[in-house]
């Protein structure tokens, strides 16, 4: 059994997740914007480091998380638990269509790294496989109850395949959900653009986007990415 993954100010235990911790993770924790947010909920929280950044980063009263996977929310309220943010964390085991039937309050953020693979290839591994494909969350479930649950002022950020961008910006402006900031995600300098941090708005406004290269060359990280994670990342 491997350690706990240690950050600067928490750690998490990942055994009993399907997915461990990752870059898209991180930066997502890092990226988003907690200027406003009293209330947050993370979607798919996994082991719950997302919300835990958020809530390392803001005075938010209320950091909620919903994760449908047993073990995986198991793991989560563990890790929720032994962090310096007990009292502020929330992990609830549901589904999102559940979670909107008996919510009834609003979040200013929510946040969500969603699974992805919307090729439906089997690992033989279901809590894997529910964890990474898009079929068991797809975009747009993810998006219609981020219309109900978000605040007229509110914001929401993801990461999504670079090469999935235009059809969920389109998919996302169908429930009146408008890009403020995005910023496109690359390896190194000589690799294609992989991911797309997105946030999104109930207001229509111009699209601030930006780039972010993680590393020069292997193990030797930018500038830019140093100053996004130094806050979490125990060697930066």
């Amino acid at each position: 059994m491997s350690g706990p993954f240690r950050f600067k100010q928490f750690e998490i235990n990942q055994d009993r997740c399907a997915m461990k911790i990752g870059t898209d993770g991180v930066l997502l924790g890092s990226w988003t914007d907690i200027s406003n947010a009293e209330s947050i909920l993370d979607i798919g929280a996994g082991t719950g480091v997302v919300a835990l950044m958020l809530a390392q980063r803001s005075s938010a009263e209320v950091v909620d998380a919903i994760e449908i996977d047993p073990e995986a929310y198991e793991q989560c309220v563990d890790n929720f638990e032994i962090s310096p943010w007990g009292d502020r964390l929330y992990c609830y085991h549901a589904g999102l269509d559940e979670f909107i039937e008996e919510i009834e309050d609003l979040y200013d953020l929510i946040v969500c790294n969603p699974p992805f693979y919307t090729e439906s290839v089997t690992s033989g591994d279901l809590q894997r496989d529910q964890a990474r494909q898009n079929d068991f969350l797809p975009f747009e479930e993810l998006l219609v109850g981020v219309s109900v649950l978000v605040s007229e002022h509110g914001i929401f950020s993801t990461i999504i395949p670079f090469k999935e961008k235009d059809d969920f910006i389109r998919m996302a402006a169908s429930h009146q959900l408008f890009p403020s900031r995005c910023m496109h995600v690359k390896g190194n300098p000589a690799a294609e653009v992989k991911r797309v941090l997105l946030e999104f708005t109930k207001k229509e406004k111009t699209c601030e986007v930006l780039d972010l290269i993680i590393e020069i060359e292997r193990h030797v990280y930018t500038m830019d990415y140093i100053n996004l994670t130094k806050d979490f990342y125990l060697k930066m």
